[in-house]
């Protein structure tokens, strides 16, 4: 007990100190939290009338932000498997830093939800004992397990290296090596149960397609490590911690192959929908070229499938990839087609045209974007203070005083 309290003293000590750049970015991030909160408030108060959201499209930027940071929190697997499993010391580097990055993305996909709900005090309704959970009918239930789990696993796992690492004691490995194996699979699951959650909704022919895990799948593995190269490349200019270039070469190959995996399948998605048109083939209709003049959805898909191409081209080629220059703008070129893609380009025409042909399309208020923002900052603030803290533990500087 008395290490784990210094080790939280020592922790808060240096999540509060750095440099100027540092206190003005936590700084710019506590600010737009407030200005999330402000908006939320509104929300509260006013209720989900002050959203887009209608009965006619009930999910928008939440639900679609919620779906993309499931991929990313799943892509931490992808550091996980080479650097436990395979004992590839080059993924070591970056391990704990996916990690942290995997315990943000859950804890903004859990605000998600809870601001899509309209208050907190709706989730009693799935507390087993007050309310129901209906596990295991109910793929809604499945999902608050496996991203509650996940959470769990992915707290507990580096927090026990870490709490060796403070003590200068090498961690056991009989201890969290069942905890990676499970990490690896469960990963996969929660990506997979929250796909099955939108292809088992008879009603929205859209989102039934056997692909969609799969694809899920092959974006998280692509928009995950590009995102954690994009940070690895902050981290190592702003911080003392050596991460080699043959590390984020190695992260760029797996970005690559699953950017090549996710255009085959969106290959495959679209030669599904407009080889031989039905009327299951409304919704991507509208969202590519619109439909009864209306066509909000349309430059966002073409922007999103332009970004995509042009991102994965500059990986596929060794030249390019091999430029790290080029490498961090295709990242986030590809970071941003894949948000577009699995929010706007996935949510929003699921529900268009509705059941009876009407098309009712949707645009998010300010109310939306300041919560967005906010949970966006939040998961920013949290991330920040992680890295801060295990960074100096990993590198020895931060050590347990007797």
């Amino acid at each position: 007990m008395k290490v784990a309290l210094s080790m939280i003293s020592d922790g808060f000590k240096e999540a509060t100190k750095g440099t100027t750049a540092y206190h003005i970015w936590m700084s710019v991030l506590t600010l737009l939290m407030l200005f999330g909160a402000y908006s939320y408030y509104q929300q509260i108060v006013h209720g989900l009338a002050v959203t887009g959201m209608t009965d006619r499209v009930s999910w928008g930027l939440y639900i679609s932000n919620f779906t993309f940071l499931v991929g990313v929190a799943a892509a931490a697997v992808m550091l996980v498997l080479p650097t436990y499993i395979l004992k590839d010391i080059d993924f070591s580097q970056a391990v704990l830093i996916g990690e942290g990055l995997a315990v943000s993305a859950l804890i903004m996909c859990l605000a998600f939800v809870t601001v899509d709900m309209g208050g907190p005090a709706r989730l009693w309704h799935i507390i087993p004992g007050i309310g129901s959970l209906n596990w295991p009918n109910s793929m809604l239930a499945w999902d608050v397990i496996v991203l509650n789990g996940y959470l769990f696993i992915n707290l507990s796992i580096p927090f026990y290296l870490l709490y060796h690492h403070y003590q200068g004691k090498k961690p056991n490995k009989s201890v969290y090596l069942p905890g990676v194996l499970l990490s690896v699979f469960w990963a996969v699951g929660i990506h997979l149960v929250t796909a099955f959650l939108y292809a088992g909704l008879p009603a929205r022919p859209f989102w039934n397609n056997a692909l969609l895990g799969p694809r899920f799948l092959a974006s998280a593995f692509a928009a995950g490590p590009a995102l954690i190269i994009l940070v690895l490349a902050v981290i190592r200019k702003f911080m003392n911690y050596t991460i080699t270039n043959k590390t984020i070469d190695k992260i760029a190959m797996v970005v690559t192959v699953a950017a090549q995996v996710n255009l085959i399948m969106l290959g495959s998605e679209l030669f599904k929908e407009f080889y031989s048109i039905t009327h299951h083939s409304s919704s991507a209709l509208y969202m590519f070229f619109g439909a009864g003049g209306k066509n909000a959805l349309v430059p966002w898909i073409w922007a999103s499938i332009g970004l995509n191409l042009l991102a994965t081209v500059a990986l596929t080629f060794n030249r390019f990839r091999k430029n790290h220059i080029i490498l961090y703008l295709a990242c986030g070129l590809l970071f941003i087609a894949i948000w577009i893609d699995k929010g706007m380009g996935l949510i929003i025409p699921g529900f268009i045209p509705g059941p009876w042909g009407n098309i009712v399309e949707y645009f998010p208020t300010w109310v939306e974007i300041g919560v967005t923002i906010g949970i966006w900052s939040l998961g920013a603030f949290v991330f920040s203070i992680l890295v801060k803290v295990a960074v100096p533990i990993e590198m020895g500087t931060l050590r347990y005083r007797k």
